[in-house]
């Protein structure tokens, strides 16, 4: 299983660590810091450039293109310069799935090919630097902290059950000023399996359904059409040759909220949007879904970079 390491300080306290303390207020100052550079993140993108980069994607050669492989994929040169930094959420699990030519465990089901899409998109349609690096860390690894960005996928399939002490630092990074995005979740079986290891980390902060008015929706796209996002297993060529989606469940844009109203938990539910960023340059994936994913991606991550 691919583990990379890259440094990001999400702190609140002095952390120490085998690799030197955490400055504190890490997390929190650098939060001001976004806040006050809101005016660089200009709003010059008009819906035309989503649809245009996903075009551009789409004429690209990825990396490791047919790799049929299991093993680790080679590690990115960490930047410290950059903005933003993302770390995917890695936990114990069983089996996996993929596309390409790749199979990976289910916390790295899209992995590298969403997030190498993503990233270009984000640097594109926003004035900031983005990394190229991804650690991929276990709850437990004090660099999680590091981190004001995680990810977490598929937690259903892949029987997401954090222990003790891996909901109570995945609770402590959320209560300092973290923020963690929830996606590939689906139907009946996913939800409360998602729902109990979250009872663990949270016990006692309900789910609730983001509200269209939140500044989640509106922070750098308005994003009042909530539209499913499908991943390629939901798609088939209907009536005309039309690429149809048939989805598990209606999507709801869920999460958890701390005593200030600011989100720190954004759950996709019935809705892959990793694969819309991982299948940008799938002629089969229909282009205005990936636009889509993107948006969503966009405003998650202004969002918790401003909030």
């Amino acid at each position: 299983m691919p583990a990379h390491d890259s440094k990001r300080n999400a702190g609140g306290t002095t952390r120490k660590s085998g690799k030197g303390s955490v400055a504190a207020g890490g997390l929190m100052a650098r939060m001001h810091d976004r806040r006050m550079q809101r005016r660089k993140i200009g709003l010059k993108v008009a819906a035309g450039w989503i649809f245009c980069l996903v075009a551009g994607i789409a004429s690209s050669q990825i990396r490791y293109r047919g790799r049929a492989t299991t093993e680790p994929l080679p590690e990115r040169e960490f930047h410290p310069g950059a903005e933003f930094h993302m770390a995917r959420v890695k936990y114990r699990t069983f089996g996996g799935a993929g596309s390409h030519g790749l199979i990976q465990p289910w916390w790295a089901i899209d992995y590298p090919y969403a997030e190498e899409h993503f990233f270009a998109a984000l640097r594109r349609v926003t004035n900031l630097t983005v990394s190229d690096d991804e650690a991929h860390l276990e709850l437990t690894d004090e660099r999680i902290f590091q981190y004001p960005f995680l990810f977490l996928q598929q937690p259903g399939q892949g029987n997401w059950r954090p222990t003790s002490q891996e909901a109570a630092s995945l609770r402590e990074y959320l209560l300092r000023g973290g923020f963690l995005l929830v996606d590939d979740l689906h139907g009946e079986y996913d939800w409360p399996i998602f729902e109990s290891a979250m009872k663990r980390v949270m016990p006692d902060r309900p789910i609730v359904e983001i509200p269209a008015d939140d500044p989640l929706m509106h922070v750098f796209y308005d994003l009042d059409e909530r539209n499913p996002i499908p991943g390629v297993r939901h798609l088939y060529r209907g009536p005309g040759g039309r690429i149809v989606a048939q989805m598990e469940g209606t999507p709801h844009w869920r999460g958890i909220y701390d005593d200030h109203n600011r989100l720190i938990v954004a759950i996709n539910f019935n809705i892959d949007m990793g694969d819309s960023w991982e299948h940008a340059d799938d002629p089969y994936y229909p282009v205005p879904m990936t636009a889509l994913g993107y948006k969503f991606g966009v405003n998650y991550v202004i969002y918790a970079m401003t909030h």
